[in-house]
């Protein structure tokens, strides 16, 4: 359980972080880069500036997080939870959904 931890900065390619508690967590300019968020609960997560290109974010809550100017190309959010996500400036290039 990851609730509110701060991980800015945090380099995580390619970890693993299926159906992590990731709630209210800091996720500022940490690189995210393939790795695997599905049914992971990101509710109120701060990604700001995040990198989650090729991210898995499958069957993820992100319900009221910000991804301002996070880089998603190429991230999977097939039935993703979306509602009241902050998007401004980021990048959705190849997303899948």
């Amino acid at each position: 359980d990851l609730t509110g931890a701060d991980l800015s900065f945090s380099t995580l390619t390619r970890a693993d972080l299926t159906g992590a508690l990731l709630s209210n967590t800091n996720f500022i300019d940490a690189d995210l880069s393939g790795a695997d968020l599905s049914y992971a609960i990101l509710t109120d997560a701060n990604l700001t500036d995040a990198r989650l290109t090729n991210a898995r974010l499958t069957y993820s809550n992100l319900n009221y997080s910000n991804l301002s100017d996070a880089k998603l190309t190429g991230a999977d959010l097939t039935d993703a939870k979306l509602e009241n996500i902050n998007l401004t400036g980021a990048n959705l290039t190849y997303i899948t959904t």
